[in-house]
């Protein structure tokens, strides 16, 4: 008994070529890219989801408020951030 199923797909050609595009990329086969596809599209799918508490929502309109109004680091200025140690003052030894 064979472990695999084979089916036959259609699409639009320009996502065809995609397809073509990504496989040569990555030097995989389009088997192997529709597979992991496929397993991406059906997890995120089968996850279900909590619902949003009020004090998430709220907290999330904050954040976003926030990020509108220019209040926001990017990660570049977040990274060279965290390479600054604070150096503090030390007695003098004499």
């Amino acid at each position: 008994m064979r472990e695999t199923e084979t089916f036959t797909v259609s699409l639009p050609p320009a996502m065809a070529r995609q397809v073509e595009q990504a496989m040569k990329a990555e030097h995989r086969t389009r088997s192997e890219l529709v597979r992991e596809a496929l397993r991406m599209y059906l997890s995120a799918r089968l996850i279900p989801s909590a619902p949003i508490s009020r004090s998430e929502a709220n907290k999330h309109r904050r954040g976003m408020s926030a990020y509108k109004g220019g209040d926001y680091v990017t990660l570049g200025e977040y990274i060279d951030g965290m390479d600054r140690r604070s150096h503090r003052a030390r007695k003098k030894i004499t």
